[in-house]
């Protein structure tokens, strides 16, 4: 009895240790948001509106998987109506931040190695299209899982109260891997892009000289810190499938690893966003800088 007490104890500390991080990077991340909103260049550029854009989604995926994550834990029940909904907003911002990095990508490689047509591809009109595209595009899953969910549910089915989880949407094993090919292909996808963006900025960045050598390298290194980030998404998919495996073999290790994956393939990735942008972009560092000093600090 008194090593079970021991393991619910550890588990208690881990909980903890996620609210700390959650609450942290929300915090964090809304001070990024209050100064994006704070000077017109910012919601008149394309990078930077895709970057509250990212920061956005963050807030609300680390708010709604915190909230999942203690149901889990505590073993709340809720109706399958309710957990639905929980599902689509996971689903689909699960999505939206890859989605949303891939673009930021796309306009550092049009600003870089297309200069002259970069107003043009990159405007704000532009920029709420792109919007509109990435939760589009970011949707496209979700609605696959919910139509062959829909189709083999019955109704006496959604009235019933269940643990919040994606598994109790999947009722055969074609629709799991089904569900794992989309994400798969979503994210090969977005990683030719990303590759295809970075070769071509290289090769700029050696033609380049002085200042733009400079500029080029910056963006080099800011496509590189993307593609991190998305390695980390994309490893994320695999999550589900090496967690099961261990729950039929060892349950003590199924805990440790699922909160290992969640803290560095779940929150890790939303958290790099303020570092990529928020810190390494001087004009945004600078206002940031006053934000945080209420407005005293003012640039010599």
């Amino acid at each position: 009895m008194a090593a079970n007490d021991s393991s619910v104890y550890k588990i208690n500390e881990k909980v903890i240790l996620v609210q700390v991080v959650v609450a942290l990077f929300l915090c964090i991340n809304i001070v990024l948001i209050t100064t994006f909103f704070r000077k017109d260049f910012f919601y008149t550029t394309m990078r930077y509106i895709l970057f509250a854009v990212t920061l956005m989604s963050d807030c609300l995926f680390l708010l709604v998987t915190d909230i999942v994550l203690i149901l889990s834990y505590f073993r709340f029940t809720i109706q399958i109506w309710l957990c639905l909904f929980i599902y689509v907003v996971l689903s689909v911002y699960t999505f939206v931040t890859p989605v949303a990095l891939t673009a930021m990508v796309l306009e550092r490689y049009v600003a870089i190695c297309m200069p002259l047509r970069h107003g043009e591809l990159c405007s704000t009109r532009s920029a709420r299209h792109c919007i509109l595209i990435i939760h589009s595009i970011s949707s496209l899953p979700c609605i696959a899982v919910l139509s062959m969910f829909f189709a083999s549910a019955t109704y006496s089915f959604y009235p019933q109260g269940r643990v919040c989880s994606v598994e109790i949407f999947v009722f055969h094993a074609w629709q799991g891997h089904l569900r794992s090919a989309i994400n798969q292909l979503f994210f090969l996808m977005m990683c030719i892009t990303i590759v295809f963006s970075y070769v071509k900025i290289m090769k700029v960045a050696k033609a380049a000289s002085g200042q733009d050598r400079k500029s080029t390298g910056r963006g080099l290194r800011t496509v590189a810190l993307h593609a991190f980030q998305l390695l980390l998404c994309c490893i994320q998919l695999w999550c589900p499938f090496i967690e099961n495996a261990l729950l039929r073999i060892n349950f003590k290790l199924y805990v440790e690893i699922r909160f290992f994956d969640y803290i560095m393939f779940y929150l890790a990735p939303r958290c790099l966003s303020p570092l990529i942008y928020g810190l390494r972009d001087d004009m945004f560092f600078l206002a940031l800088k006053s934000s945080a000093l209420c407005g005293l600090y003012k640039k010599r």
